[in-house]
């Protein structure tokens, strides 16, 4: 039988009764747009995370482009992001005139690397780009180095905005995403840890005047009478739907993040003498949205890929072609050092089944296959 990568199947037969009840409430009422729901999950996002606004949007890509507007991030400004990542996080920077410049990661979080941040927002200067946004992504789920991170923008006069699409409920000492920088974004695409059924986004700040503007911006640039728009925003609101659904899986969220830790000590456990096995610094706590392994090389890597796909056993390769690589981005400025340690993971990582209801047998199956296919290709 094959093992899910990622099973929501299972979390929808633990919450069915409920979802479907969150549902027949909201077609009871009818309100499909910013009904009630809507401000109801935003206030429990709040809460679950400890910032002061949460604004909820049309997706994690809207979210980060929204934040970037509020700003008034544009034409002459660069915008820092790490180049082993969606393209999402790199995209919204062009999509409003500025300029991307990548960062490379480190090697053993997978997230970005403070010392290549630095000399990347030399390059953006010397390039003649006034330097603005860092934009941190909480990779597989692990925080970005934060406490650096937060201390080289504050001395270089940039705002911090938080790409964490995947990474929303994860922990560095004690304080948890949603309340780093000037704002942090995330993701409620089905496949992140908390996800809905569609697509959905939210935005995280404990700036007032931030928070109002992203507000405003989300819907055609409101003002106080509907029909005077006193901005140019955009059209991204979580629908009504979405939100029922999501409150839903926000009730069980924190025993999800600690089902999908316990999937992850057992991985650590099994594989750490055969493979690398994700680093989690001291003081962090991952939300584990990908558990995922470094192999030799890419060789070494489609080998295991094919040894566990005959044993029924699905494996993702997150990212196989780092940003500036890629063909739409390979023009933009980058840390002038180059990005090496990105090119190395993009050759040698590989993502295992990840989910809050793997059970250990299942877990085991992994491991087993996983010992077997790298003594088979030793």
């Amino acid at each position: 039988m094959t093992i899910q990568f990622i099973d929501l199947a299972a979390q929808q037969q633990r919450l069915r009764g409920r979802i479907d009840q969150a549902i027949g409430e909201v077609l009871d009422q009818g309100a499909y747009i910013m009904g009630p729901q809507v401000k109801h999950f935003e206030a429990e996002l709040a809460r679950f995370c400890g910032a002061k606004h949460v604004i909820s949007c049309g997706n994690g890509t809207d979210a980060l482009q929204l934040t970037l507007m509020a700003l008034g991030v544009g034409a002459g400004d660069a915008v820092l992001v790490p180049t082993f990542t969606f393209a999402a996080t790199a995209e919204v920077v062009p999509m409003i005139g500025a300029t991307p410049v990548f960062v490379d990661s480190d090697e053993a979080t997978f997230n970005m690397d403070p010392s290549s941040l630095e000399r990347a927002i030399g390059e953006a200067r010397a390039q003649g780009f006034n330097p603005r946004v860092v934009i941190p992504v909480d990779l597989f789920g692990l925080p970005a180095n934060m406490p650096r991170i937060e201390t080289i923008a504050a001395r270089e006069g940039l705002d911090v905005v938080c790409d964490s699409a995947q990474g929303f409920g994860g922990i560095i000492n004690s304080r948890m995403t949603g309340t780093f920088g000037r704002a942090t974004t995330t993701s409620f695409f089905p496949a992140k840890p908390l996800g809905c059924y569609g697509d959905g986004g939210a935005i995280f700040t404990d700036d007032d005047e931030l928070g109002k503007l992203i507000d405003s911006l989300r819907v055609h640039g409101k003002g106080s009478d509907k029909y005077d728009n006193v901005r140019v925003g955009m059209n991204s609101r979580l629908d009504t739907l979405q939100a029922a659904i999501l409150s839903v899986k926000l009730s069980v969220y924190a025993d999800e993040i600690e089902a999908r830790n316990r999937v992850a000590a057992r991985y650590h456990e099994g594989l750490s003498n055969v493979v690398t096995t994700p680093s989690v610094p001291e003081g962090y706590q991952s939300v584990w949205a990908q558990y995922t392994i470094k192999v030799a090389d890419r060789v070494e890597r489609a080998h295991v890929q094919d040894s566990l796909k005959a044993a029924s056993i699905p494996t993702a390769v997150y990212y196989p072609l780092p940003l500036h690589q890629q063909t739409a981005y390979s023009e933009y400025p980058r840390d002038p050092d180059g990005c090496a340690s990105a090119d190395s993971l993009s050759q040698r990582v590989l993502s295992l089944p990840m989910h809050p209801y793997l059970d250990e047998l299942s877990q085991s199956r992994v491991i087993d296959a996983l010992h077997e296919a790298l003594t088979a290709g030793s």
